[in-house]
């Protein structure tokens, strides 16, 4: 009987983790770094989930064996070749029969194996439970300006050796604005959103701040888990800022592809009630001419300015400019020294 252990982050750095739940399972979400080796196909589970509500048990395993038995060996192949020497750890669902029988015919293979106590299900509750309580092992510099100041390129650039830069809009696939979702697409779910948050957040060592962007509850379609966005709120708080004419030559480079024209026109509905009349006319008339400068200039003077940050009820920690990203960082350098 394959020996069962409970989930803990380190199996992700030092163990081949395979999910032999369906691919549709596995898609939805995973844990990092785990290999897919299903069992069953979605179309076959559905078929045994359904023999064993309507007939019972028994039967429902004796057609599993005859849908997957012809497969067993392709799949100890594909274990053994995944898992290059490392130890294996065999999850499914909640770490019931498909990974002990797995695990069991590995096992019988010759191959040491472990099952994965509670499966998926198991470390799914250690994410909700993290976002939860929001213990990091570092304390979070949370960047805000408006749309257009760099932030996300400023944080994504910081020197890695004294920062832990976390892309909330980059794990999200969207930049948080009326226009984040151009070019980018959020095809994944929420589950699959936490975990790669949570994943990055385990990987932040203890001594160095771990820098986000200030985002709204939502970024997109997702959610921020937990009391992530609390936490934020608690937080070190650096006002961002750069001048017109900085901006909108960052947006017009971020906005610069000819197909993002009916993105554009498709965003500029959504939010065709927040503009007055001549002002939506004028975006709409340079959205078609394909006017990416003006387009710029008319989002930050007509849109984002006036809809973000309209009421800032708090004082930032520090204003920082982001004309110069290396002089910037300098000067967060300074001032987050200064504080121990």
């Amino acid at each position: 009987m394959p020996e069962k252990i409970s989930f803990t982050p380190e199996l992700i750095d030092t163990h081949c983790l395979i999910d032999v739940r369906t691919p549709l399972e596995f898609e939805e979400d995973h844990i990092p770094g785990a290999y897919n080796v299903p069992l069953l196909s979605n179309e076959e589970r559905v078929e045994v989930g359904t023999i064993h509500k309507q007939i019972g048990p028994v039967e429902a395993r004796r057609r599993g064996l005859e849908l997957t038995c012809a497969r067993f060996h392709s799949m100890v192949d594909q274990i053994t070749s995944r898992a290059s020497g490392r130890p294996i750890v065999i999850y499914c669902w909640r770490g019931g029969l498909r990974s002990l029988s797995v695990a069991t015919l590995v096992e019988m293979s010759g191959i040491p194996v472990r099952q994965l106590a509670g499966g998926y299900k198991a470390f799914r509750s250690r994410v909700i439970e993290y976002f939860d309580e929001c213990v990091f092992p570092a304390p979070l510099i949370v960047l805000h300006g408006m749309t257009g100041t760099g932030k996300t390129t400023f944080i994504n650039g910081l020197n890695p050796t004294t920062w832990s830069a976390i892309d909330l809009e980059g794990l999200a696939c969207h930049r948080g604005s009326a226009f984040g979702a151009l070019g980018l697409k959020q095809d994944f779910t929420q589950k699959h959103f936490e975990t790669s948050l949570w994943n990055a957040f385990r990987q932040v060592p203890p001594d160095r701040p771990v820098v986000v962007e200030g985002e709204s509850q939502r970024i997109g379609k997702y959610s921020l888990p937990g009391r992530l966005y609390g936490k934020m709120a608690e937080s070190c708080k650096v006002w961002c800022s750069a001048s017109t004419e900085t901006r909108v030559t960052r947006l017009t480079e971020e906005y610069a592809r000819t197909e993002y024209r009916d993105e554009m026109l498709e965003a500029l509905e959504r939010i065709r009630k927040k503009l007055d009349g001549p002002r939506y006319i004028e975006l709409k008339n340079l959205i078609e001419m394909w006017d990416v400068e003006g387009i710029a200039r008319g989002l930050i003077e007509g849109y984002y300015d006036r809809m973000y940050y309209k009421n800032r009820p708090w004082t930032p920690d520090l204003e920082l400019e982001l004309e110069d990203f290396g002089q910037a960082e300098k000067e967060l350098g300074e001032f987050w020294g200064g504080r121990a």
